[in-house]
């Protein structure tokens, strides 16, 4: 089984080699790592170019129209049977991520997930802990870093909608649950996220929140408002028992 790892980047050269080295790093052999930058500014590609020789690492740099624009386009040039996106500030918790997916995969299975966990600039404080947990509704949202999806459920669902500046991931994931997709959860962490990013703080949390809405409300989920509070109480509790 061969998987695809998208990362998207712009000016990310404070970050984006600790990403690149946790990529580099797993024991399962069979990926090819896409970074998709959208035309950086700072050191960002020099640092990218110190890995271009090797073969499974390619680089695409250009204009795009935001985060999820990026992430098509990953998905546009993946040649693997199973897609994932890892963050250009974020790492793969430890070298056997790759083979801990590969492992959970049978036949039946169309997405493996797991935790993520939220962490401070260094990566070594805990600030949030993402359980992601079994399916309980079609608004249920796993931790999306964490998901490793076979290629045939972008054929069949379509990719991200760049309509959504926020919650595009969320769309997707929507759209996973209301057309029978079938997961499994692998009950540990795939990768250690640094928290910020355009969702958090107060203004990202209204702006998630409105987003979130119209998804649910768009994808004709009852009781939008209902499961957006929900999301959001959730959220708060991690933070409050990480």
């Amino acid at each position: 089984m061969k998987i695809s790892i998208i990362t998207v980047c712009y000016n990310s050269e404070k970050t984006i080699e600790d990403t690149i080295h946790s990529v580099l790093a797993q024991t399962y052999k069979d990926y090819e790592y896409l970074i998709i930058d959208g035309a950086s500014k700072d050191r960002t590609l020099e640092i990218v170019g110190k890995y271009l020789n090797d073969p499974r690492v390619r680089l695409v740099s250009e204009k795009d129209k935001g985060l999820y624009d990026a992430m098509n386009k990953g998905i546009a040039l993946a040649t693997g049977d199973v897609i994932a996106n890892i963050n250009s500030d974020d790492v793969l918790y430890d070298e056997n991520v790759f083979q801990t997916v590969v492992d959970h995969f049978d036949d039946n299975t169309d997405i493996v997930y797991a935790d993520v966990l939220y962490c401070d600039e260094k990566l070594e404080k805990t600030v949030r802990n993402y359980i992601s947990g079994q399916k309980n509704s079609d608004a249920w949202c796993p931790a999306h870093p964490s998901m490793y999806v076979r290629r045939k459920v972008f054929e069949k669902l379509g990719n991200y909608n760049i309509s959504y500046r926020i919650c595009a991931d969320y769309d997707f994931m929507v759209r996973c649950n209301i057309n029978d997709i079938n997961y499994r959860y692998v009950r540990q962490y795939f990768v250690k996220m640094r928290y910020g990013g355009a969702s958090n703080g107060l203004k990202g949390y209204l702006k998630n929140f409105k987003e979130c809405y119209v998804v649910l409300k768009k994808n004709g989920i009852s009781f939008p408002l209902l499961h957006t509070v929900y999301r959001s109480l959730r959220t708060i509790v991690q933070l409050i028992m990480k």
